[in-house]
């Protein structure tokens, strides 16, 4: 795509990125879309005759996905009040640590966020950064979380009025269903190097889920293929 009508942040960041920027979307869009290890992009590109180390199209996602991250936040669809609230394992240096997720009962991700820990402290981290940008909800659902449960307690104790908390775990299906999208691209990566990385891939897996469940309401993107939503992030 052309390089004019470019988000000024992503502007700044492709000053210090040295290369085609066509090469550099279509490879960070391919890492985070689909189930590939950055040594399988790196052969598929020298298949095409392009020659991109692994380590190269890795600072490429660090660096764009978190511009893209938060272009994505300001045209991302309402969600519902009804929360269906779960975790699931994320492998980091070794160490599994807990990516909090929620979807709304339509099945929208309301938010996401990694945490080194399951307990009360990150179950509060993670209410309150979901409803900074949605809201409180009427209802949530979960497990039988005790950490999750206190969390809520908490905030209902906060707030004048008090949030349904249902703990039935079948009707947490829909988001323990939605959670093998996120695993399914992030098992050839073979667990992530550092915190860091991980929570920006993680971020950038998370983005292309929602504009693939039509999640993405900038204005005339609502006819646009998935992969054409994505590089409407970079203007």
């Amino acid at each position: 795509m052309p390089n004019n009508g470019i988000n000024p942040e992503v502007a700044k960041v492709l000053k210090r990125l040295h290369y085609p920027l066509e090469i550099m979307l279509m490879c960070v869009r391919w890492y985070i879309a689909y189930p590939l290890s950055l040594r399988h992009l790196e052969q598929m590109m020298a298949e095409r005759g392009i020659a991109v180390d692994h380590s190269t199209v890795h600072r490429w996602a660090m660096k764009l996905w978190l511009v893209f991250e938060k272009k994505f936040r300001k045209f991302k669809r309402p969600v519902g009040t009804s929360w269906r609230i779960d975790e699931t394992y994320i492998k980091v240096k070794d160490t599994w640590k807990y990516l909090y997720r929620a979807v709304d009962k339509e099945g929208r991700t309301i938010d996401f966020l990694l945490t080194a820990k399951r307990d009360k402290s990150a179950a509060m981290r993670f209410f309150r950064k979901a409803m900074l940008d949605n809201g409180v909800p009427e209802k949530v659902t979960m497990d039988k979380s005790g950490a999750n449960k206190s969390a809520i307690d908490t905030i209902n104790f906060e707030h004048e009025n008090a949030i349904i908390v249902h703990q039935i775990k079948y009707l947490n299906n829909i988001v323990e269903q939605d959670h093998r999208a996120i695993k399914r691209i992030t098992k050839p990566m073979l667990g992530f190097k550092s915190f860091c990385s991980a929570r920006v891939i993680l971020a950038g897996i998370e983005i292309m889920h929602m504009i693939s469940k039509g999640q993405f309401c900038m204005s005339g993107a609502e006819n646009l293929s998935v992969s054409q939503q994505f590089y409407a992030l970079v203007g």
